[in-house]
């Protein structure tokens, strides 16, 4: 007998069809219920370690490290790449910082920095030890 899915497994389906992003906002799901089902449903992901959630309304695409066992952001580039996805999905600008720029020029040892151009935004995520840090 058919069985309608939950909306928890079409938030899930739609996590793990996803290719182009691997950051969700609340938003992405609009269409499948009301914003407070949506966020429930993204808090349940949360806990069975699907998703983790990186701040405020940010949830990025979770699995587990092999060496450590822990959940990690499951993006290409870790947190640094799932940091900027959030950042063009939020519409906030964003530039490398001096040191990345120079870096990438063939100069100075490798930083994650990234500069936001608006200061009024969170500096940090909820993801442990990482942090997106504001330059001036």
């Amino acid at each position: 007998m058919y069985q309608p899915k939950t909306l928890k497994q079409k938030v899930q389906n739609r996590v793990t069809r996803t290719k182009k992003t691997d950051v969700f906002l609340p938003r992405d799901f609009a269409d499948l219920s009301g914003e407070d089902q949506v966020l429930r449903a993204l808090r349940s992901l949360v806990h069975d370690g699907a998703l983790l959630r990186l701040g405020y309304g940010v949830y990025a695409r979770a699995t587990r490290s092999r060496l450590s066992g822990r959940l990690m952001v499951a993006s290409s580039n870790g947190f640094h790449s799932a940091a900027l996805q959030a950042l063009d999905k939020l519409g906030i600008p964003w530039e490398q910082s001096d040191s990345t720029r120079a870096y990438n020029e063939g100069g100075r040892r490798k930083s994650w920095r990234t500069r936001l151009s608006r200061s009024r935004h969170a500096s940090t995520g909820g993801y442990p030890m990482a942090a997106l840090r504001v330059e001036r």
